[in-house]
């Protein structure tokens, strides 16, 4: 049946195909601007124009129908595209749809609406995921812990958290700029904002910020985190019904044995790792790969795996680009390691041979998460107070690529599983 079913979707995507000519975005190495061109098909969506990602045929390429309009914001983005007459549209719909080639047609029906968390006074610069969308021209609405609490994530269908702290701790920066003055009015505002929403301590506020957010996926969301929103996220599920912080965190001792009354079936990605609770010390827990464990710059790069278009069409959608080795980078979280991380989640990406893992996807109740370890993809060590990356050096960025594929992919039609 699999079979009948793929040759009657072909001839309707032929079918289609032959009422006019179409825009192709190739997404291999001859593209030009491969950041922008997820603008370009994010602004299409935005107009009601079809378009479809054609999954592992030239770097992850796009088909949209043609348009003067849309031609004419490639030409001004630097985007290169063809023409397409319905001949050769049909020869390439044909090919990807082929049984014996691993490509896959994915049509994408809605632009999501995309919600970015971020503090008052936040900096594009400080938050890779801001930048990408910045640069290749896509809306995001910025929300914080009020607008969360106050139910406001309904309204999103694509929700990114980069390096915020979810456990309440501030980022555990404490014994290197607790006598800052940005850490200083961070600690202020945040005390302020608790007692304001009704909460008595910074770390009960935002462990309810991290259970409303788990509901929001389980209703169907679509959750994209970096850097130490990734494993501090986590942490905070696992420690709903404990108190993990110090009392220069929230003015009292955490709980006795709170490692031991963590809840790992609570958290999405990880389980079985151990607390750093040293306050002193800048981790969280073991999750987090050490720099002496990544070893030198030259050296650090992730593989892409691949998976099966036809079958596993989600990873493989967060997984397209132009090449499959990308150079590593830096972040309060750079990588995962590979034996806490839960069976039921995807490894995307890896550090082949070592225990690193870079990139990883998984399913919660009707929604998903995504975490991908690090800063900025083009900042091999970012540090505070460094100034932003300038898109227009990197329009061709493997890593930064990763994250576009991110934004478009709640955009995808939700497929069967086949059989």
């Amino acid at each position: 049946m699999k079979h009948f079913y793929s040759l009657i979707f072909s001839l309707l995507l032929l079918n289609a195909s032959f009422a006019q000519n179409k825009l192709f975005i190739n997404m291999d190495i001859a593209q030009t601007d491969h950041l922008k061109a997820y603008g370009i098909t994010y602004h299409a969506l935005e107009k009601g124009y079809k378009a479809d990602w054609l999954l592992n045929f030239r770097g992850g390429s796009f088909m949209i129908d043609f348009s003067d309009d849309i031609a004419l914001e490639c030409r001004i983005a630097g985007v290169y595209y063809s023409e397409l007459t319905p001949v050769e549209v049909a020869d390439i719909y044909s090919l990807v749809q082929s049984e014996s080639e691993n490509m896959e047609v994915i049509r994408l029906e809605k632009a999501p609406k995309v919600a970015v968390y971020v503090p008052p006074g936040f900096q594009p610069w400080d938050d890779a995921v801001t930048i990408a969308l910045e640069y290749a021209g896509i809306p995001y609405e910025k929300i914080w812990n009020e607008q969360i609490i106050n139910g406001d994530l309904s309204k999103y269908d694509w929700l990114h958290l980069h390096h915020e702290d979810f456990t309440g701790q501030y980022g555990k920066f404490y014994a290197s700029y607790a006598n800052a003055q940005w850490y200083i009015e961070q600690q202020i505002r945040y005390e302020n904002d608790a007692r304001r929403l009704g909460f008595r301590k910074v770390s009960e506020l935002m462990r309810s910020v991290s259970l409303t957010i788990k509901e929001y996926i389980g209703n169907g969301g679509f959750l994209f985190a970096m850097c130490s929103a990734t494993d501090s996220y986590d942490i905070s599920l696992a420690a709903h019904n404990t108190d993990i912080c110090d009392r220069m965190f929230d003015g009292d001792p955490p709980e006795p044995g709170a490692q031991t009354k963590l809840d790992f079936s609570f958290s999405l990605a990880f389980e079985d790792f151990a607390l750093e609770m040293n306050p002193m010390i800048y981790e969280y827990s073991d999750i987090d790969i050490q720099p002496m464990e990544v070893g030198s710059q030259e050296n650090d790069y992730f593989s892409l795996f691949e998976f099966s278009a036809k079958y596993d069409p989600v990873p493989t959608m967060l997984t397209q680009n132009h090449v499959n080795v990308i150079k590593g980078f830096m972040g309060q979280t750079t990588s995962f390691r590979k034996n806490l991380i839960k069976k039921s989640v995807v490894i995307l990406g890896e550090r082949e041979g070592l225990d690193q893992v870079k990139y990883i996807h998984g399913n919660y109740g009707r929604g998903t998460f995504t975490f991908y370890g690090g800063h900025d993809p083009e900042d091999y060590q970012h540090l505070v107070g460094d100034p932003p990356t300038e898109l227009n050096i990197y329009k061709n960025s493997p890593g930064y690529r990763l994250i576009l594929n991110n934004i478009l992919f709640p955009a995808a039609k939700k497929k069967k599983q086949k059989t």
